[in-house]
């Protein structure tokens, strides 16, 4: 096994140990690429997404949120090109009949699995298709959804009816998308069920280049703050030929994951072609009428475009470590505080003596006034085999009540999760200690 593999095996063990991450439908042998977030997978992403909602909606005057339906008139799909076009080129072995996307093939000829002869491409559609209501025909077809973008576009028209928003202003959804992946893979990276955070930001055609980079500024700015190395995001111009057709200028943001450098988000300038595309096949107007400049026009979009589960997946692998503590190999999460499911765990030293168990629930009551759902409160097994389990959920620090704390008033044991240094904190400095 290759050391990036042994990596990605170690992360994928863990997540399952700790309560983050499982295969879904696990008990009837999984469904290939789908996973469900256990309790501390849903505290590590809702913290994700809240400081995604924080940094692109609540602190800006200029982005509004809606919630757009999964299911959509298929003639949004249709205007948007993606019943005609969204696709991957698929193969099949001749021999053992498995199937494959040929543009993540190094031989397309010949099969990974068993070397067999690969059959002629194709092209494969990737949404899911369903039908609506009772009656199965051609009108009540409907799919889920591939992206939330199309939700932001069709509602452009309801926002400026009943919002009047002036340019440039901007949609934010955060919400499931659904692709029927050939070949789903690489734990969260590829799946067939995900969660995207995405914008679709309006401007005018004039303004479009210092939007752009603007968004490129507020992308960096978002990895530090769920706590990526900035070494470790890379910016990759999409040249001319391998954009996606509506796309005039297109960066991604790849990241260095165990398995190698892949793309993480997405910033694209879209131009006017979703709202033409969907003013042409609806009839409804979606331009846009500036009261000051007396000028009626669509306005062109910067979107960028944020998957939640891959922002997961880059986070634990920028946080997964191993080093030697006290002699002994450790692995651990060394997450950043903004997106840690605990901020502080608080033990009682011994959990069978009532007046530290009393004290350290005080302490943790105290504490949960501050920092709500992120203080756990843990006392089982002996103290070293708490330390490592709050080191591998990656609580950034636990806080320790013995006797001295009950008797002589002389505070707690804070330990840090990275180096492993305890100290002593008065009690009523634990607050700006951990925050």
């Amino acid at each position: 096994m290759k050391k990036e593999e042994a990596v990605m095996e170690k992360i994928i063990s863990l997540c399952k140990r700790r309560g983050f991450i499982f295969q879904g439908s696990e008990i009837y042998g999984g469904l290939a690429g789908t996973w469900d977030y256990g309790p501390l997978g849903v505290m590590l992403k809702n913290n994700v997404k809240a400081l995604w909602w924080k940094r692109f909606v609540d602190t800006r005057d200029d982005m509004y949120g809606v919630d757009a339906a999964i299911l959509m008139n298929q003639n949004a799909w249709k205007a948007s090109g993606h019943v005609a076009g969204f696709s991957d080129p698929l193969v099949e072995c001749e021999k053992c009949k498995k199937r494959f996307r040929a543009d993540h093939l190094e031989d397309k000829k010949k099969c990974p699995e068993c070397g067999g002869k690969l059959g002629a491409e194709k092209q494969f559609n990737m949404m899911f298709k369903t039908n609506v209501g009772a009656t199965h025909d051609e009108n009540s077809i409907s799919y889920l959804r591939p992206e939330t973008a199309q939700g932001m576009f069709v509602n452009f028209k309801n926002v400026i009816d009943s919002l009047h928003p002036k340019l440039p202003f901007g949609l934010a959804q955060i919400g499931k998308a659904f692709r029927n992946e050939i070949a789903p893979r690489d734990f969260l990276f590829r799946s067939r069920e995900f969660e995207q955070m995405e914008i679709e930001y309006f401007v005018h055609p004039d303004n479009w280049k210092e939007t752009f980079e603007h968004f490129v500024g507020q992308v960096h700015g978002w990895t530090k703050d769920i706590g990526l190395e900035s070494a470790h995001v890379h910016e990759l111009e999409i040249p001319d030929g391998d954009r996606a057709h509506y796309s005039k200028r297109t960066i991604d943001f790849e990241f260095d994951y165990p398995f190698g450098k892949k793309e993480l988000y997405g910033l694209a300038y879209r131009t006017d072609f979703d709202l033409k595309a969907h003013t042409g096949l609806s009839k409804v107007d979606l331009t846009y009428y500036d009261e000051d400049t007396k000028e009626r026009f669509a306005p062109h979009c910067i979107e960028p475009s944020f998957g939640v589960d891959r922002t997961v997946l880059a986070i634990l692998s920028d946080a997964y470590t191993e080093d030697e503590l006290g002699g002994e190999v450790r692995s651990y999460l060394k997450l950043s505080p903004n997106v840690a499911p605990y901020r502080v765990a608080v033990f009682p030293l011994l959990k069978n003596k009532p007046v530290l168990v009393e004290k350290a629930r005080e302490v943790y009551a105290e504490l949960k006034k501050v920092f709500g759902a992120k203080v756990a409160f843990d006392d089982n097994g002996n103290i070293g085999k708490r330390y490592r389990r709050q080191d591998e959920i990656g609580t950034p620090y636990c806080v320790t009540i013995d006797f001295d704390t009950v008797e002589k008033d002389a505070g707690v044991t804070v330990r840090n999760r990275d180096t492993g240094v305890q100290e002593r904190v008065a009690v009523k400095d634990l607050v700006n200690k951990i925050g």
